[in-house]
């Protein structure tokens, strides 16, 4: 069984750059679906809806949304390893939607939205080959 990441001393969290390709790729994703029910130039909140609504449901229920899929990063729980859950994945895009706590890391890269919801941002396993 793997070590949680707060238990385990050589946790080396992922880059920057690639959380940020994975929110890019998700950004992108969410313009696309906005523009289905509105305008995302005239109605800002679409997106960010949008945003919120994805990071909920891929990361409760998988631990890892389109974008952090493509870069090889998942979202799992600090204390355990595990799925965060819909609920603190809800809160966990909301507090990310406000920008401001994503900015404010530890030396875990663990933003503020990270630490309110007890989760981290780790390397995605590889998938074995066959």
């Amino acid at each position: 069984m793997p070590v949680p990441p707060a238990a385990d001393p050589t946790f080396t969290p992922p880059s920057l750059g690639r959380r940020f390709g994975a929110l890019l790729v998700d950004w992108l994703l969410c313009l696309l679906i906005a523009n289905i029910f509105a305008n995302p130039v005239r109605d800002g909140w679409a997106p960010v809806l949008v945003l919120i609504l994805e990071y909920g449901f891929f990361l409760g229920l998988f631990a890892q949304t389109p974008g952090m899929y493509l870069t090889r990063i998942r979202c799992l729980s600090w204390a355990d390893g595990g799925r965060i859950g819909l609920v603190r994945a809800l809160l966990r895009g909301v507090l990310l939607a406000v920008v401001v706590p994503a900015l404010i890391m530890d030396e875990h890269r663990r933003g503020l939205h990270d630490r309110l919801t007890g989760s981290v941002v780790t390397d995605a396993p590889r998938a074995a080959r066959r």
